[in-house]
């Protein structure tokens, strides 16, 4: 009688160890540093980031690109935050010619000073 309760006790333990981590684990959410999907990229705030990037890319390489839409967009918390877009682009005043699809990465520091880190083309 005493072993088949040590037993059941066995199980259960060996149950509880590996249930444990498992649950623990799911309700962390996604890992920090991880990017998570902006639900809204046409918001505001986001429109507002991604003009950031199209300027100062202008004023880098002497462009006149004007921003059209936000395809997508990203976060990623950081010492700061992270937005990672792709977004459709123009050059100013261009009718004819059709819009090109960029990739573009702001850095945002906690003192809350933006700065471009990379906008680039994508291949079409």
């Amino acid at each position: 009688m005493a072993s088949k309760s040590a037993l059941i006790l066995l199980v259960i333990l060996s149950v509880v160890a590996v249930a444990v981590p498992i649950v623990a684990a799911a309700s962390l959410g996604p890992r920090a540093g991880g990017w998570k999907t902006i639900a809204n990229p046409n918001a505001a705030q986001v429109v507002a980031i991604a003009n950031f990037a199209v300027a100062e890319h202008n004023k880098e390489k002497k462009t006149s690109l004007v921003l059209v839409s936000v395809k997508k967009g990203e976060s990623q918390v950081v010492s700061g935050m992270n937005y990672r877009f792709l977004i459709s682009a123009k050059q100013d005043g261009a009718t004819a010619v059709p819009n090109k699809i960029y990739s573009a990465v702001v850095y945002y520091s906690p003192s809350g000073s933006p700065s471009l880190r990379s906008f680039a083309p994508i291949e079409n």
